[in-house]
């Protein structure tokens, strides 16, 4: 085992100081073999950038996710739970009629908001993107537009009033509310409180006239057993991927729905586009390249054919030979892929800096990944050895006695 090592410390430290000695030619080949990895580095790194950029944009911004319900329906619990357990469904919940999403939100007789919008949340609702979501009882979420018309903030109380007409008399009914947390006002434009399903079912309740001593009025039908049904849903794909298939899903109930999928179907054509320019430019790239080597190898061991020779005759047998040529291959790639890498790494920063600071790119990114850098690397090493298998079988046809022809 020891005996194989050295043999094998001997063939790379021949291989390291024939490269050295040939260093005009070990550069020349070394040099086209970053012409070849900083390009594409590069080009790979614009295309993942700009794609990674897109999907993050969308990603970030929770409407490109949602598929609204433009029909109105009776959807039970049931419904709504069938609706949670679909694998594209990322975020689902139950919603009542719009007339009773709305109700006024007052702080004192001065601060107030007519009509704002009363929504539901619960835990993991990809709109708010906060865990205070998991609401319970009477607390609220106000959207930043709210929180600004109340002047009010996290641990104030408001009063949601409702008014409805029973029996031909007006009644007005309120309860207090507790802010847990204001909203950035990113996430939400409009005027509006976030609260827990069954608080959103009871406003709903006493709108339809009937008794919730929750709204400070006593009088109304009995609730009884009245089962929860809901008009419509919020409803959030998984991911973007999965808007489509869930639209399908709505759709093939007879739901009217609407999405942003035009969106997302233009950051996917964008992908393919660019997948397919940089494949064609890769591959006619890899191309040059491969024959270039090829030609540069085979030149250069008709070259070394005598110093080839001498190694057989020094007792290197025809792996040991083939391995020589090998070594030197990978070396020669790996300082290329050096070369490249370093390069990409300065013309990645000079793209950001550059295209960054431009009004019309906005936030510019070139990069690629520990993995594609990896991936790279491999592919770099694969071409080196492919190519250096060829030259391997011109060297192995080396006869020992070619090394004393020219004595």
């Amino acid at each position: 085992m020891k005996r194989w090592i050295d043999r094998l410390r001997l063939l790379g430290k021949l291989a390291v100081e024939d490269l050295w000695h040939d260093r005009k030619v070990s550069f020349c080949i070394a040099a086209s073999l970053v012409a070849v990895i900083a390009p594409l580095l590069l080009l790979f790194g614009l295309k993942h950038g700009v794609v990674s950029q897109l999907q993050d944009e969308l990603l970030r911004d929770p409407r490109n996710l949602e598929v609204k319900m433009l029909s109105s329906g009776n959807f039970d619990d049931a419904w709504i739970q069938r609706l949670q357990q679909v694998p594209e469904t990322g975020f689902a919940i139950g919603q009542t009629r719009s007339l009773n999403t709305q109700a006024d939100l007052l702080i004192g007789m001065q601060r107030f908001v007519e009509n704002a919008e009363i929504l539901p949340t619960q835990a993991g609702d990809p709109l708010l993107n906060t865990p205070l979501s998991a609401l319970q009882g009477n607390d609220v979420i106000l959207s930043a537009m709210a929180a600004q018309r109340l002047q009010a903030k996290a641990g104030d109380s408001v009063r949601l009033r409702a008014m409805r007409r029973l029996e031909g008399v007006s009644e007005r009914g309120e309860i207090n509310l507790n802010v847990v947390a204001v909203l950035d006002a990113a996430r939400f434009g409009r005027a509006a409180g976030f609260i827990a399903p069954a608080l959103l079912l009871s406003l709903e309740h006493f709108r339809d006239g009937y008794q919730v001593p929750a709204f400070g009025i006593d009088t109304g039908k009995p609730l009884g057993t009245l089962q929860p049904l809901y008009a419509r849903a919020r409803i959030y794909a998984r991911d973007i991927d999965s808007v489509a298939p869930l639209e399908h899903w709505l759709t093939a109930q007879n739901i009217q729905t609407t999405s942003r999928l035009a969106d997302i179907d233009n950051v996917k054509a964008i992908n393919r586009v660019l997948g397919l320019i940089f494949g064609v430019i890769a591959a006619a790239a890899l191309t040059g390249c491969i024959a270039s080597l090829v030609g540069a190898f085979l030149a250069n061991i008709d070259r070394k054919r005598k110093s080839l020779a001498v190694l057989r005759l020094l007792g290197f047998s025809s792996p040991a030979v083939a391995g020589f040529v090998i070594l030197q291959a990978t070396v020669l790639s790996l300082i290329g892929y050096a070369g490249g890498l370093a390069f990409y790494l300065v013309g990645s920063q000079l793209f950001d800096r550059l295209l960054g600071s431009s009004q019309g790119t906005g936030a510019f990114i070139c990069h690629i990944t520990l993995w594609h850098g990896l991936a790279a690397l491999l592919l770099s090493l694969f071409v080196a050895v492919l190519v250096a298998l060829i030259g391997a079988v011109r060297a192995i046809s080396i006869q020992p006695a070619e090394s004393l022809r020219e004595l």
